[in-house]
């Protein structure tokens, strides 16, 4: 599995997620529900993942919606 990004913003993340499914890809939500651990604060950012398999392909979509990601370490 790979991260794409990392956001504690939520309208984005759910954009972010419409995009990947409507092209095919499903994407993988992480840490969406540890900020309750930690009193719901948006202090704990969420990582979007996909398969190894897809990250090419979810690049690309997100590429071509205009969504710069940082390059992979």
């Amino acid at each position: 599995m790979v991260e794409l990004l990392r956001t504690n913003d939520l309208v984005y993340l759910s954009f972010l997620e419409a995009l990947l499914r409507d092209a095919g890809v499903e994407p993988i939500v992480l840490d969406l529900h540890a900020s309750v651990m930690d009193g719901s604060a948006a202090a704990v950012l969420r990582r979007l993942m996909v398969i190894d398999d897809e990250v090419e392909r979810a690049r690309s979509v997100l590429a071509t919606a205009g969504i710069a990601l940082e390059k992979p370490s």
